[in-house]
């Protein structure tokens, strides 16, 4: 593998500055909810892990259009990187969802619109890592991947919206609060300056994640030729 380029190695401090940040943010700066207290401050890492979720999801779908587009390897490698790193932030994000639930909630999981789409969205990129391990030729691999992604990423906007156009009891914290809602808060300024600069963080921590992983993935490239080629 080459050298890491100095612009990575930046991104690297960065990514760890903001990131405790953005902890210290949410530990000693953000004021405790008065009624779920202590436990609330969940929400600023259940939140910033869904939005990666998302973000990385969208960049696969992207990526995916570009490589069925050009046909380059290197966009076919950005997808399954981007969808890699969103999957686990995504089933951190539903974990998360879970234990800020049972004292909000008086549950560990209901069967709410959010959670039940945040679950098949789940699903969906969990056929889609079996649908890539299941095919040995690079290039059909990539093209079928592409392909999947692009309709997979349908489920996720339906995700966002479904707590705007359905009766639940998620609360939605940002546009169009209803704090009336069951485990739902008004947000002080505190807590969004906390709230925003998480999200920050967090996307810069995708970015830095995502060139790692499309750094090892090349090299993972290279191996998987010299195989194939001599198979």
């Amino acid at each position: 593998m080459t050298e890491k380029p100095r612009l990575l190695k930046l991104l690297d401090t960065l990514t760890i500055i903001f990131m405790l940040a953005a902890a210290g943010l949410v530990f000693f700066y953000a004021p405790v909810e008065k009624i779920m207290g202590q436990v609330q401050k969940v929400f600023y890492f259940h939140v910033a892990n869904a939005w990666v979720g998302m973000l990385g999801f969208t960049v696969a779908a992207v990526m995916g259009g570009i490589y069925l587009w050009k046909g380059e390897k290197k966009y076919d490698a950005a997808e399954f990187a981007a969808v890699e790193i969103s999957f686990v932030f995504f089933l951190v994000a539903i974990i998360s969802g879970s234990i800020w639930a049972r004292p909000a909630w008086n549950t560990w999981w209901t069967w709410d619109p959010r959670l039940t789409t945040a679950s098949i969205v789940e699903l969906i990129y969990a056929a889609y890592l079996l649908l890539r391990r299941g095919i040995d030729d690079p290039d059909r691999r990539a093209r079928y991947s592409a392909i999947y992604a692009i309709f997979g990423f349908l489920s996720v906007p339906l995700t966002f919206i479904s707590i705007r156009l359905l009766r639940t009891i998620h609360p939605v914290v940002v546009g169009g609060s209803d704090a009336a809602a069951q485990g739902g808060f008004n947000m002080t300024t505190p807590m969004k300056i906390t709230f925003f600069f998480g999200l920050f963080a967090f996307s810069v921590f995708f970015a830095d994640l995502l060139w790692h992983r499309i750094r090892l993935g090349a090299l993972q490239e290279k191996i998987e030729n010299l195989r194939w080629h001599t198979s």
